[in-house]
Protein backbone atom coordinates (compact mmCIF):
# COMPACT_ATOMS: atom_id res chain seq x y z
CA UNK A 1 0.00 0.00 0.00
CA UNK A 2 1.36 3.46 -0.91
CA UNK A 3 2.48 5.66 1.92
CA UNK A 4 0.67 8.92 2.64
CA UNK A 5 3.50 10.88 1.01
CA UNK A 6 3.26 8.79 -2.19
CA UNK A 7 -0.51 9.08 -2.55
CA UNK A 8 -2.15 11.30 -5.12
CA UNK A 9 -3.31 14.51 -3.42
CA UNK A 10 -6.83 13.64 -4.59
CA UNK A 11 -6.98 10.06 -3.28
CA UNK A 12 -9.24 11.22 -0.47
CA UNK A 13 -11.97 11.94 -3.04
CA UNK A 14 -12.13 8.35 -4.26
CA UNK A 15 -11.89 7.11 -0.67
CA UNK A 16 -14.88 9.15 0.48
CA UNK A 17 -17.02 9.54 -2.68
CA UNK A 18 -18.62 7.00 -5.03
CA UNK A 19 -16.78 6.27 -8.27
CA UNK A 20 -19.01 6.48 -11.34
CA UNK A 21 -18.33 4.69 -14.62
CA UNK A 22 -18.85 6.78 -17.78
CA UNK A 23 -19.13 5.32 -21.26
CA UNK A 24 -17.05 6.56 -24.18
CA UNK A 25 -18.30 9.90 -25.60
CA UNK A 26 -20.55 10.53 -22.58
CA UNK A 27 -21.08 14.12 -21.49
CA UNK A 28 -19.87 14.87 -17.96
CA UNK A 29 -21.10 18.47 -17.90
CA UNK A 30 -22.26 21.05 -20.43
CA UNK A 31 -21.39 24.63 -21.21
CA UNK A 32 -23.53 27.26 -19.41
CA UNK A 33 -24.90 24.89 -16.77
CA UNK A 34 -24.54 25.81 -13.09
CA UNK A 35 -21.50 24.15 -11.53
CA UNK A 36 -22.55 22.40 -8.34
CA UNK A 37 -19.62 19.98 -8.31
CA UNK A 38 -16.17 19.40 -9.75
CA UNK A 39 -14.57 16.14 -10.82
CA UNK A 40 -11.59 13.86 -10.27
CA UNK A 41 -10.61 11.55 -13.13
CA UNK A 42 -9.56 8.22 -11.68
CA UNK A 43 -9.23 6.36 -14.97
CA UNK A 44 -9.76 7.13 -18.65
CA UNK A 45 -9.56 10.47 -20.48
CA UNK A 46 -11.80 13.52 -20.79
CA UNK A 47 -11.89 16.37 -23.30
CA UNK A 48 -12.68 19.91 -22.15
CA UNK A 49 -13.98 22.00 -25.04
CA UNK A 50 -15.87 25.12 -26.10
CA UNK A 51 -18.94 24.91 -28.34
CA UNK A 52 -20.07 27.61 -30.75
CA UNK A 53 -23.76 28.24 -31.65
CA UNK A 54 -23.21 26.52 -35.02
CA UNK A 55 -21.92 23.36 -33.33
CA UNK A 56 -18.20 23.85 -33.88
CA UNK A 57 -15.89 22.72 -31.07
CA UNK A 58 -12.52 23.96 -29.83
CA UNK A 59 -10.57 21.73 -27.46
CA UNK A 60 -9.11 23.52 -24.45
CA UNK A 61 -7.58 20.65 -22.54
CA UNK A 62 -7.31 16.88 -22.33
CA UNK A 63 -7.65 15.58 -18.78
CA UNK A 64 -5.45 12.66 -17.76
CA UNK A 65 -6.00 10.17 -14.87
CA UNK A 66 -5.21 11.71 -11.50
CA UNK A 67 -6.28 15.23 -12.53
CA UNK A 68 -9.18 17.45 -11.50
CA UNK A 69 -11.48 19.23 -13.92
CA UNK A 70 -14.50 21.52 -13.79
CA UNK A 71 -13.17 23.18 -10.64
CA UNK A 72 -12.93 26.80 -11.87
CA UNK A 73 -16.67 27.33 -12.35
CA UNK A 74 -17.34 25.35 -9.17
CA UNK A 75 -15.30 27.77 -7.07
CA UNK A 76 -16.46 31.05 -8.65
CA UNK A 77 -20.13 30.03 -8.80
CA UNK A 78 -20.56 31.20 -12.40
CA UNK A 79 -22.09 29.14 -15.23
CA UNK A 80 -19.65 26.78 -16.90
CA UNK A 81 -17.81 28.26 -19.89
CA UNK A 82 -16.90 24.86 -21.35
CA UNK A 83 -18.17 21.30 -21.68
CA UNK A 84 -16.55 17.97 -20.77
CA UNK A 85 -16.91 14.65 -22.57
CA UNK A 86 -15.17 11.31 -22.12
CA UNK A 87 -12.90 10.04 -24.89
CA UNK A 88 -13.00 6.46 -23.61
CA UNK A 89 -14.54 4.48 -20.77
CA UNK A 90 -13.71 6.47 -17.65
CA UNK A 91 -14.00 6.31 -13.89
CA UNK A 92 -14.90 9.70 -12.43
CA UNK A 93 -15.53 10.97 -8.92
CA UNK A 94 -17.76 14.03 -8.47
CA UNK A 95 -17.25 16.31 -5.47
CA UNK A 96 -19.91 18.77 -4.27
CA UNK A 97 -19.53 21.42 -1.57
CA UNK A 98 -20.60 19.34 1.45
CA UNK A 99 -18.27 16.53 0.33
CA UNK A 100 -15.39 18.96 -0.20
CA UNK A 101 -15.83 20.47 3.26
CA UNK A 102 -15.77 17.00 4.80
CA UNK A 103 -12.58 16.15 2.93
CA UNK A 104 -10.89 19.39 4.01
CA UNK A 105 -11.89 18.67 7.61
CA UNK A 106 -10.12 15.32 7.28
CA UNK A 107 -7.11 16.76 5.42
CA UNK A 108 -6.78 20.53 6.01
CA UNK A 109 -3.80 20.78 3.63
CA UNK A 110 -6.19 19.80 0.81
CA UNK A 111 -7.32 23.44 0.51
CA UNK A 112 -3.81 24.60 -0.42
CA UNK A 113 -3.43 21.71 -2.87
CA UNK A 114 -6.66 22.75 -4.59
CA UNK A 115 -5.41 26.32 -4.94
CA UNK A 116 -2.18 25.05 -6.44
CA UNK A 117 -4.09 22.83 -8.90
CA UNK A 118 -6.33 25.69 -9.98
CA UNK A 119 -3.30 27.95 -10.52
CA UNK A 120 -1.64 25.24 -12.63
CA UNK A 121 -4.74 24.93 -14.82
CA UNK A 122 -4.85 28.69 -15.37
CA UNK A 123 -1.14 28.73 -16.23
CA UNK A 124 -1.63 25.89 -18.73
CA UNK A 125 -4.49 27.67 -20.50
CA UNK A 126 -2.53 30.96 -20.52
CA UNK A 127 0.43 29.19 -22.15
CA UNK A 128 -1.93 27.76 -24.77
CA UNK A 129 -3.24 31.24 -25.59
CA UNK A 130 0.31 32.61 -25.82
CA UNK A 131 1.34 29.78 -28.13
CA UNK A 132 -1.58 30.44 -30.48
CA UNK A 133 -0.77 34.15 -30.55
CA UNK A 134 3.00 34.05 -31.02
CA UNK A 135 4.21 30.64 -32.24
CA UNK A 136 4.19 29.27 -35.77
CA UNK A 137 1.96 26.28 -36.42
CA UNK A 138 4.82 23.78 -36.43
CA UNK A 139 6.13 25.11 -33.10
CA UNK A 140 2.66 24.85 -31.56
CA UNK A 141 2.25 21.24 -32.65
CA UNK A 142 5.74 20.21 -31.54
CA UNK A 143 5.38 21.89 -28.15
CA UNK A 144 2.00 20.20 -27.58
CA UNK A 145 3.33 16.76 -28.49
CA UNK A 146 6.40 17.08 -26.28
CA UNK A 147 4.29 18.20 -23.34
CA UNK A 148 1.77 15.38 -23.64
CA UNK A 149 4.15 12.55 -24.53
CA UNK A 150 4.32 9.71 -22.03
CA UNK A 151 7.46 7.85 -21.00
CA UNK A 152 7.21 5.84 -24.22
CA UNK A 153 6.82 8.97 -26.34
CA UNK A 154 3.20 8.17 -27.16
CA UNK A 155 0.53 10.85 -27.57
CA UNK A 156 -2.98 9.42 -27.99
CA UNK A 157 -4.52 12.14 -30.14
CA UNK A 158 -6.07 12.19 -33.58
CA UNK A 159 -5.05 14.77 -36.16
CA UNK A 160 -8.35 16.56 -35.55
CA UNK A 161 -7.71 16.77 -31.80
CA UNK A 162 -4.18 18.07 -32.36
CA UNK A 163 -5.57 20.70 -34.71
CA UNK A 164 -8.18 21.78 -32.16
CA UNK A 165 -5.65 22.02 -29.32
CA UNK A 166 -3.28 24.15 -31.39
CA UNK A 167 -5.81 26.39 -33.11
CA UNK A 168 -5.02 25.01 -36.58
CA UNK A 169 -7.13 23.47 -39.31
CA UNK A 170 -7.03 19.70 -39.62
CA UNK A 171 -5.33 20.02 -43.00
CA UNK A 172 -2.59 22.23 -41.54
CA UNK A 173 -2.06 19.93 -38.56
CA UNK A 174 -1.81 16.87 -40.82
CA UNK A 175 0.68 18.63 -43.08
CA UNK A 176 2.84 19.57 -40.09
CA UNK A 177 2.70 16.03 -38.67
CA UNK A 178 3.78 14.63 -42.03
CA UNK A 179 6.71 17.07 -42.12
CA UNK A 180 7.78 16.08 -38.59
CA UNK A 181 7.48 12.41 -39.55
CA UNK A 182 9.58 12.97 -42.69
CA UNK A 183 12.22 14.59 -40.47
CA UNK A 184 12.28 11.48 -38.29
CA UNK A 185 10.91 13.22 -35.20
CA UNK A 186 7.82 11.06 -34.86
CA UNK A 187 5.82 8.15 -36.22
CA UNK A 188 2.15 8.46 -37.06
CA UNK A 189 -0.29 5.66 -36.29
CA UNK A 190 -4.07 5.48 -36.18
CA UNK A 191 -5.33 7.69 -33.35
CA UNK A 192 -1.88 8.39 -31.95
CA UNK A 193 1.57 9.83 -32.53
CA UNK A 194 4.81 8.36 -31.19
CA UNK A 195 7.83 10.60 -30.75
CA UNK A 196 11.13 9.14 -31.85
CA UNK A 197 13.66 8.06 -29.24
CA UNK A 198 15.97 10.84 -28.15
CA UNK A 199 13.37 13.61 -28.42
CA UNK A 200 13.07 15.70 -25.27
CA UNK A 201 9.74 15.34 -23.49
CA UNK A 202 8.65 18.27 -21.41
CA UNK A 203 5.90 18.69 -18.81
Amino acid sequence: MASRAERSPWTIFEETQPIRLYAKNQTVYSQEETAVQFYYLRRGSVKIYLSSPDGAEHTLRLVQPGELFGEASFFDGAPRVSSARTLEKSEIVSVNRPALLRCIALEPELAMKLMHSLASTIRLLSAQVDAMAFLRGEERVWRLLRRLAGEDGEVSLTHEEIASLTGLTRVSASRILKKLADEGKLRREYGRVILSAGQDHVV
